[in-house]
């Protein structure tokens, strides 16, 4: 995604989840991609206003007490985002399928969550429900998905770190043999030259840059390979048991059953079958979701809060 795209997906987020309107000068302080002098920014912000629009997305300009001449604000009603579609033909919502699967990640990914993360701590409060849910969802594979596709039709090794399920970082050095997506997830399959066998890794898990050298000897795909062998098989579900604030994370309560209430929470149980997908919902909610059980989903949710932290503040 190109730094004008990720701006401008973050400044929706941002104006969709405002319970009051913004004023230039807090988007300019919360929204990565506004750079440069005063008059840059008012360029910048005035064109990404005119493009939003292009795409049918309508920006409310108002002030926070019309008694007094406060600097004039911005927002986005989220019944205005809604999309129509009774008039929608089957094609129509393929290829919006098609479209909201390549910006999916965008709406939870770690830059997006930090400007509102920003917004909170100068004291705008932020409603995280009113953000649309996108589906189908399908994750991307970013700039890696080109690597790895040369890599493999150019025979080449593949270097790279990778977060094993134990979330340790190891060093692995492999002859790719082919991608593929499945359930909504990228995987490579080739031959781990360190463990000398075929191994299956999930593209998300890969950190940092991908290596691409010449092999010291070549390597060729057997004969009888198929990925489909090799692909992860889909986990059982596992139920977790979750806190949830009174009136927040409706996305979560839709497929959770409660269990109880003591006033301030909900005490829910929720059936994961997608471990990441769960921990990105959890973190969407902030500090409305806490995780109780199993303590393993926990840890790993725990983790990726404090990865999120040490990354954004």
């Amino acid at each position: 995604m190109s730094r004008k795209s990720e701006r401008l997906v973050n400044l929706t987020i941002a104006l969709l989840a405002t319970k009051r309107y913004l004023t230039k000068s807090e988007i300019f302080r919360t929204i990565e991609g506004y750079e440069g002098s005063t008059e840059t920014k008012e360029r910048m912000f005035e064109r990404d206003k005119d493009d939003l629009r292009t795409l049918g997305i309508e920006i409310e300009v108002g002030s926070f007490d019309p008694l007094f001449e406060d600097e004039p604000g911005y927002r986005i009603k989220p019944e205005s985002y809604q999309l129509q579609i009774a008039d929608l033909t089957p094609v129509d919502v393929t290829l919006l399928s098609i479209a909201a699967s390549a910006w999916q990640g965008a709406a939870l990914d770690s830059s997006a969550l930090s400007a509102l993360v920003k917004l909170q701590s100068i004291g705008i409060d932020s409603d995280l429900d009113v953000l649309p849910a996108l589906q189908p969802r399908v994750v991307s594979a970013g700039s890696d998905l080109e690597v790895l596709v040369e890599a493999i039709s150019k025979k080449l090794e593949l270097r790279f770190e990778y977060l094993g399920s134990n979330l340790e970082i190891t060093s692995r050095r492999i002859y790719p043999y082919a991608i593929a997506n499945s359930k909504a997830h990228w995987y490579v399959v080739g031959f781990d030259v360190d463990k000398q066998a075929i191994r299956t890794f999930k593209i998300l898990r890969i950190k940092g840059k991908v290596e691409v050298s010449k092999p010291a000897k070549p390597f060729r795909i057997p004969g009888d390979f198929t990925i489909e062998k090799h692909l992860v098989p889909e986990r059982s579900e596992q139920e977790a048991v979750l806190y949830a604030r009174l009136g927040k994370a409706h996305s979560l309560r839709s497929k959770a059953q409660h269990l109880s209430t003591d006033g301030e929470w909900d005490c829910l149980s929720y059936k994961v079958s997608d471990e990441e997908s769960f921990i990105q919902s959890v973190l969407w909610h902030g500090g409305d979701v806490l995780v109780l059980e199993p303590l393993e989903l926990r840890d790993k949710v725990i983790w990726a809060l404090n990865r999120l932290v040490s990354s954004h503040g």
